[in-house]
């Protein structure tokens, strides 16, 4: 069993169990009642890097990161600092996060926030739209046959914008196939955990003109932001370096300004 596996094993496990407690109809009727998502393409698009900041506690690859008492307190670091999107980690098992992070998360701050979890069923993408984020994470390597493609489509009917992750080639051509808008390419094989940055910079050219392209993970500075941003990234996505920065305000305008635009 590959680490990625394992994870989703218990991810399946958890959602049993917030299925059994809140019903679908439930949450259909909190979308109902709930703002309309936060257009976080038109920050994306913006001129220079952007940076998507993250709440995360912990990793499988890195065990306990970084003690976050009041995730919303954190949060309103990012946003003053400039971060265009705020991810939060919701999965319990292996990244400490949860929903009630993002809840209160939703309630501290006025920009886009994303939902990073394990996508893998419908009800999730429901899910991710009643507790307020307005970005959705869909890993290809995790979403088989036309599953990518029917949340995809349900996300965008919720209004939510899909962070579609790759990181071989094949993965990346079934999100450009996808119709993606916001493709991110992560450094991380989650199956082994092992990083290699230049995986970006090999399927950078491959991402479509016309979509956001997204680097994640392998960030230990602002030197790692610029080479990202010299290799095609619009956006990249930063958690352990903020987390453990000791000032994520002025981490986050440190890595903004990293790239020189």
């Amino acid at each position: 069993m590959s680490v990625l596996d394992g994870i989703l094993e218990g991810v399946r496990a958890d959602l049993a169990t917030r299925q059994s407690a809140v019903s679908l109809v439930e949450l259909k009727a909190r979308v109902a009642d709930t703002p309309p998502a936060l257009a976080a393409l038109p920050r994306f698009r913006a001129p220079g890097v952007s940076i998507i900041a993250e709440v995360k506690r912990s990793s499988p690859s890195k065990g306990a990161l970084a003690d976050i008492p009041d995730p919303a307190a954190l949060a309103q670091q990012y946003a003053a600092g400039g971060a265009a999107a705020i991810s939060v980690l919701t999965e319990q098992r292996r990244f400490a996060g949860s929903l009630a992070d993002l809840d209160s998360v939703r309630r501290a701050v006025d920009v886009p926030i994303l939902r990073k979890d394990f996508i893998v069923t419908p009800y999730q993408v429901w899910e991710t739209r009643a507790h307020g984020a307005d970005l959705v994470l869909l890993m290809v390597v995790s979403l088989d046959g036309g599953l990518l493609a029917d949340l995809l489509g349900l996300a965008r009917e919720l209004g939510l914008t899909a962070l579609v992750e790759a990181h071989t080639a094949e993965e990346l051509a079934r999100a450009a196939e996808a119709g993606a808008d916001l493709i991110g390419i992560n450094a991380r094989d989650l199956t082994t955990l092992e990083v290699d940055r230049t995986v970006f910079e090999r399927l950078a050219p491959a991402i479509p003109a016309t979509a956001v392209a997204v680097a994640e993970s392998g960030v230990a500075g602002p030197e790692d932001v610029a080479q990202y941003r010299r290799w095609g990234a619009d956006v990249v996505l930063v958690g352990e370096a903020l987390v453990r920065s000791g000032d994520p305000r002025a981490a986050v305008r440190d890595f903004m300004a990293a790239a020189g635009d």
